[in-house]
Formats: structure tokens, sequence, C-alpha cells
């Protein structure tokens, strides 16, 4: 497979080319029946698996959406492709609940009927995934942190613990966000640039420099896509 650099490059051209993206489809198209067996849990058959073309779907919407500051591309498809199946469960599981009142029933079937038709109240293959995919984006999220010099309990320890100042620090995210060209800076450098994010809020850079770590986690973590850490720490400081 081609380096990341190249990588990136091939994806910016596939975004307004059909003919790029349908070559990068190929060249990548082992890494799609790759993401549609982790969740078949054997190889998937073109033609027959449904997961197979939301997976297809999912890595060319992975084209269209992709940005440099998200990360790496084959992550960022990924995300999006386990997003993609989980939303299919869910959709499989709230059908599958529903039961015709006009179908007919015959002798003998009423007791399965019931069986087979009572809502479950977990839906395990959605669980199962669920957790899998969880699993997989903390260990990835603890690596990158790790590239900082952070720890999950450093996050922890430095969350803003007061409502001004959790004000505050949403004030600094928003504006980091609206400023890729920090967010660059900030994976780029490994330093949170404290001076222009205070003065891009108005927030002071003693507040900054208090929860820097907090801070660094969450631009981090919506930098690269991590969907499922994102929401937790971004409201972790109300729990505490």
């Amino acid at each position: 497979m081609s380096g990341g650099h190249e990588l990136t490059e091939q994806v910016y051209a596939a975004k307004t080319d059909s003919e790029a993206a349908d070559a990068l489809i190929r060249q990548y198209m082992g890494f799609i029946r790759a993401e549609a067996a982790k969740f078949l849990h054997r190889a998937p058959v073109e033609g027959q698996d449904e997961e197979f073309s939301i997976v297809l779907l999912a890595f060319y919407e992975a084209i269209l959406g992709y940005e440099k500051h998200r990360g790496a591309f084959l992550a960022y498809a990924s995300r999006g492709i386990r997003s993609r199946l989980i939303d299919h469960y869910r959709r499989e599981k709230k059908h599958a609940k529903v039961v015709s009142l006009h179908e007919p029933i015959q002798d003998g079937e009423e007791d399965a009927l019931k069986i087979d038709h009572l809502e479950d109240p977990t839906n395990e293959i959605e669980t199962s995934h669920h957790r899998s995919a969880a699993k997989e984006e903390i260990t990835e999220f603890e690596q990158c942190l790790e590239g900082f010099g952070i720890s999950f309990s450093d996050v922890a320890d430095n969350c803003p613990r007061q409502e001004r100042t959790l004000r505050a620090c949403q004030k600094v995210l928003t504006s980091a966000r609206r400023h890729p060209e920090y967010l660059d800076e900030l994976v780029q450098t490994k330093k949170l640039p404290i001076t222009a994010l205070s003065n891009l809020s108005g927030v002071d850079k003693k507040t900054l420099e208090r929860h820097r770590k907090y801070l660094i986690a969450v631009l981090l973590a919506f930098t690269n896509g991590y969907e499922i850490i994102r929401g937790h720490l971004y409201h972790l400081s109300e729990t505490l």
C-alpha cells in the first residue's frame, strides 16, 4: 500500500475525480473486505452480503469527507465504516421487533411466535461490535495521548470542575475548531498554542495553562474523529 503522504494525495484527487475514486477503491479492496469481515466474522460475499455494500459505500463517503487534520485516512475510514455498520444493525434490530397482527398463526406455532418476537432488551451483535469499536478507539486514542506525554488519568485530573471554567474551556475548543491551522500546529509541535487560543477565545492564558492536558485531549479527539471518546471527554467534568 502507498505511504501516508501519497495516500492522502490520492484521496484528495479522488474527491473530485470519479475515475481516481474507483482506482482507489480497487487498490484498497483488501482493506474494504477486511472491514466487512470484522463484522461478519467471515469473508464477505459480493452481491450476497449487504454488509459488503455498506462498507463499500462508507469507504467512498470517507473519501469525500476526509480532511488532513482528521488524522490518517484509513483510520478515519475505518471509524466511518464502523459507524455505518452499527447504524445498519440498529435498523435491523428495530425492524426485527415488528410482528404483523394479520399474519396467520399455524397450530403449534403460537408459543414459538411469542418466543421469536419477544423484544430482546439487548442486541448482542450491536453490543458486541460497539464494545469492540470502543476498545479499538480507546487503545488508539491512548497511544495518541502518549505521544503528548499525557495519560487518561492526567486528563481526568485536569478536567475543569467548575461550571464557569468548563464554559471557558468550551470557548477555547470552539475557537480552535474554527481555526484548523492551530489544530495542525498542535499535532505537529505537540504543544497547545496557548497564546493564540487565548487571543481567539478571550479566555485568560492561566486558565488554558491550568487545563492544558484536558484541552489537548479534547482537541485531539475532535481532530482525529474519535466519536465515542469525544462525547465522554467533553462532558467528563460534569460527572466528576
